[in-house]
């Protein structure tokens, strides 16, 4: 029998991408869409969809285990730059939904949990080049804490009551279906729109502010395969680092000049360089490609070339 699927926080930059494509996958019907939106998002009405806020432990717990759902992918969160506006509720945020789902698979209501890190889980004082999968990991934001957090209960629970959960450390994210969503690693995505649109683009990063990125079709792929891989190949249960490509706002925009010559950029830093400035430059994930074989498809080169050719101004027009 095929699984039954949850996505909360479906309506969001990697929630939307994965609910299509484990759909695809799965067949619509099996794949469930959840999100705070009272109406479902338009690429999302193929399938079954629940207005559902994770906080709402009670409502969660009972769609959970009525609708017999085997596998949650839990997306909801509060993204770096937006956490630090709110601390405490990016805490309450990123936290209790976590809770809800792990003492659901505690439980035995669910088979799988997939629940996403990020590379702010990292700090000042680790290792900034070819960051290793076990280094000192001392976040100094609102985001990197709470994910660092999440990744331990997210361990304690495989390790002490058996619950199949799994993780990724998802880098910079860029895709061209959605907007940017409040994230320090945003402007390499916001760049694209401005290049198409012919303004001049201002960077909030520093142009030497190299940052771990990766195209959101791989990062769709990576979640999948990690999610359908044997449980015995899964060696780490906190969380998987993960690699696509590496660059800097000015080798981003000198990649993006190569197709537009006319195009040009400045470098304006604001409150999210510091974010930055703590963050990894390059990451190093073998334990990812020995373990379930993880292998990305695409460089900075190909990634400009996709977002070029298929960025829609019209959805910042009418956002």
């Amino acid at each position: 029998m095929m699984s039954k699927i949850l996505v909360i926080g479906a309506g969001g930059q990697i929630g939307t991408e994965l609910v299509l494509s484990l759909r695809e996958l799965k067949g619509d019907e099996h794949v469930f869409a959840a999100d705070l939106k009272d109406d479902c998002p338009e690429k999302l009405v193929g399938g079954p969809y629940v207005k559902m806020d994770v906080l709402d432990k009670e409502f969660v717990r009972s769609f959970i285990i009525k609708n017999k759902i085997d596998e949650v992918y839990l997306l909801a969160a509060l993204l770096s730059a937006t956490a630090e506006k709110n601390p405490a509720f990016a805490w309450k945020l990123n936290m209790e939904g976590l809770f809800t789902i792990l003492d659901l698979a505690k439980e035995k209501h669910l088979k799988k949990v997939f629940w996403p890190s990020s590379i702010a889980v990292f700090g000042p004082t680790t290792p900034p080049e070819n960051t290793p999968q076990l280094t000192i990991m001392e976040p100094s934001t609102v985001y990197g804490i709470s994910k660092l957090a999440g990744e331990r209960w997210c361990e304690y629970y495989a390790n002490n009551y058996g619950v199949d959960v799994r993780s990724i450390r998802y880098p910079g994210l860029i895709s061209y279906t959605s907007l940017p969503g409040g994230g320090t690693t945003d402007y390499a995505v916001d760049i694209f729109y401005q290049a198409k649109l012919g303004n001049e683009f201002t960077s909030f990063l520093k142009e030497d502010t190299t940052l771990p990125m990766m195209y959101m079709e791989d990062a769709i792929r990576a979640t999948i395969e990690l999610m359908e891989s044997d449980s015995d190949n899964i060696k780490i249960r906190s969380s998987y680092n993960l690699s696509g490509c590496s660059f800097s706002p000015k080798e981003l925009t000198e990649e993006i000049q190569k197709l537009m010559p006319e195009f040009k950029a400045k470098y304006v830093p604001d409150f999210r360089q510091d974010i930055a400035d703590t963050w990894p430059r390059s990451i190093d994930d073998s334990n990812a490609r020995v373990d379930w074989g993880w292998k990305e498809k695409f460089s900075t080169e190909s990634l400009v070339k996709v977002m070029l050719n298929h960025v829609d101004v019209n959805l910042l027009k009418n956002s």
